[in-house]
Order: structure tokens, then sequence, then C-alpha cells
């Protein structure tokens, strides 16, 4: 994805928000917004520092992490992230008697405990 990004100067002295521009490139989205290009100003202080956090954190490009927060922000991600943290557990449950009867011993209610 190429990036373009410059400051743009402010027109009012009392507004030290940022304003960048950013050239984003949603291929992933469509043909007719691929190539599309934004201008976003004044870009709260503390946003543009998260955006720059995340980027320079995982080694990607300001306009990757804007894209994928306008993204995911308007509830159209297209790409679900999918776990596979537990598929070692797949298929690999075996019966076993002995268990069963002592979860069944355990499950017993004592009437007298509940007086």
């Amino acid at each position: 994805m190429s990036e373009v990004i410059s400051r743009i100067p402010q027109h009012k002295k009392s507004d030290r928000r940022l304003s960048i521009a950013i050239r984003l490139d949603m291929h992933s989205l469509d043909a007719y917004s691929a190539g599309m290009q934004y201008t976003l100003r004044r870009v709260p202080r503390d946003l543009d520092k998260a955006i720059r956090r995340k980027a320079r954190r995982e080694g990607r490009s300001l306009n990757e992490i804007a894209i994928e927060a306008l993204v995911r922000g308007m509830g159209i991600e297209q790409n679900a992230v999918e776990n596979h943290d537990l598929d070692f557990a797949i298929g690999s449950w075996v019966d076993d008697p002995e268990f069963d009867k002592v979860m069944e011993d355990q499950r017993r209610i004592d009437p007298d405990l509940w007086k």
C-alpha cells in the first residue's frame, strides 16, 4: 500500500490539533474504493499518537493502521480473525466410564444438607 502523509497548516492558531492527509488504498474493499483518497482534518492528538504508536509497534504503515481502524469502526470487517488456540483438543475426547461415575456421584444432591 502506498502512503502520502503531509502536515496541513491550521487556519486557527487556537486549534492545535493535528491534521493529516492520508492516501487510503483500500484494495481489499472493492474496485470503486481502490485508490480512493481522503483528507482527514483536525485529527485529535491522542488519536494521532495511538495510530503512530500502533504502526511503529506492528511495523506497519500509518495507512494500513488507519484503514484497519476505519473498516473496524464502520463494522464492515471482511476478514474475521479465526483463532486456533484449542485446535489441539478437537477429536481428542475419550470416553471414561470411571470418570463419568465419579462425576455422577459428585452431582448427587444430599437432601439432608438442604434442610
